[in-house]
């Protein structure tokens, strides 16, 4: 079993951490100026280590410039005077190469040897900061969103309805193929509104066709945003994987083309509620009496007698049951009918506000029907 050598640390040397100081020695100066003292010896032994190997490349160069001239002369056959010169030279060098590689590794056991310390426990690998900043892209306002869907729109409009029709995906993939200019946002908003128009209308199995439409639309502009490519260039591949069969792909698809249906339908609801309540509202007003009360919500306030009174429209009945109420609240319920114009007052015989009162009773069964 192989044994760890732990006496690498026995000899590391770190000033932090010693406690070994005079009280009346301001320890951090100490710190500092040991510290000091340490990096400046490391800095003149890296210094000599540099030396060392620039003198051994030194040596090397002239060595190799002093072979390649042996060998020259070799092949000339010089001078042989010059060439035992060279050679003599050439054992020189190597001798000196020997000595500047012991003295080197002499340098690489020395530095072995020496006590680690906080600046050489630890190098850092790489040092480097990325930012990744997103280009800034101007994004049109509102309006002008508004504007360009107008004007695509106009242009476009029967081609648009024409795919928001088409059943089959050979047909749509085909019908892109000749106007891809219609592979874009404005298309898929427009289908979203036709859908909620069909709904509206209740024909709802044309609005279900309509909204195929729209999420094929829909898919091919995710996938051209998953893909960062101008739609008009992925559209195919859409299609391609539609068509093969991907199931899951094909749930997926399922999947969002049921809730979009979803959200028109609610979408429809809402549209319709408040059309209603609009138009409830407008009935209203057009019912207000000079005081600006409601008839209808004035009568349904009147106690029974006084509502049968309306009913029957006997003002004799009317006057008996008001000299039995309580003053005030007999003048209450009159003044809040002449507010409304359901009681007319110096109307001889009172045919005027009973010709009001019979067109109030006639609006409530119109807008239940």
């Amino acid at each position: 079993m192989s044994r760890i050598d732990y006496s690498v640390w026995d000899h590391i040397e770190v000033s932090d951490d010693e406690d070994d100081t005079h009280p009346n020695i301001d320890t951090p100066s100490l710190f500092r100026w040991r510290h000091q003292a340490r990096v400046e010896r490391m800095e003149e032994f890296q210094k000599k280590g540099e030396d060392l190997k620039k003198g051994l490349a030194e040596c090397r160069r002239k060595l190799t410039e002093l072979q390649t001239k042996i060998q020259d002369l070799n092949l000339s056959d010089g001078v042989k005077t010059e060439l035992t010169k060279y050679q003599g030279d050439e054992k020189k060098l190597k001798k000196e190469e020997r000595d500047w590689e012991k003295k080197l590794d002499e340098y690489y056991r020395e530095e072995k040897k020496m006590p680690w310390n906080v600046d050489t426990l630890s190098k850092e690998g790489f040092s480097k900061s990325i930012v990744n900043i997103k280009p800034e892209t101007s994004e049109d306002t509102e309006e002008e969103k508004e504007k360009k869907h107008k004007t695509f729109v106009e242009k476009h409009e029967k081609q648009i309805k024409h795919f928001g029709m088409l059943r089959r995906w050979d047909d749509s993939q085909k019908y892109l193929s000749d106007n891809p200019h219609l592979v874009c946002e404005e298309t898929a908003n427009y289908l979203v509104i036709m859908c909620i128009d069909l709904e509206v209308e209740e024909k709802h199995a044309l609005m279900e066709q309509v909204a195929h439409q729209t999420i094929v639309m829909q898919f091919i502009l995710e996938l051209a945003k998953s893909l960062k490519v101008d739609p008009r260039g992925c559209f195919r591949q859409f299609f391609s994987k539609i068509k093969t069969a991907d199931q899951q792909y094909q749930d997926a698809f399922n999947d969002e083309l049921e809730a979009f249906k979803e959200r028109v339908r609610g979408r429809a609801k809402i549209r319709i509620e408040k059309a209603l309540k609009e138009y409830e509202e407008e009935e209203r007003q057009k019912r207000l009496g000079p005081g600006g009360l409601d008839p209808v919500e004035v009568y349904e306030s009147l106690p029974a007698e006084m509502q049968k009174c309306f009913d029957e429209k006997d003002i004799q009945m009317l006057q008996e049951v008001i000299s039995k109420m309580d003053p005030t609240e007999a003048k209450h319920h009159m003044k809040r009918c002449i507010d409304s114009g359901l009681w007319v007052p110096n109307s001889g015989e009172g045919k005027e506000e009973e010709g009001t009162y019979e067109e109030v009773k006639r609006e409530p069964e119109e807008t239940k029907e």
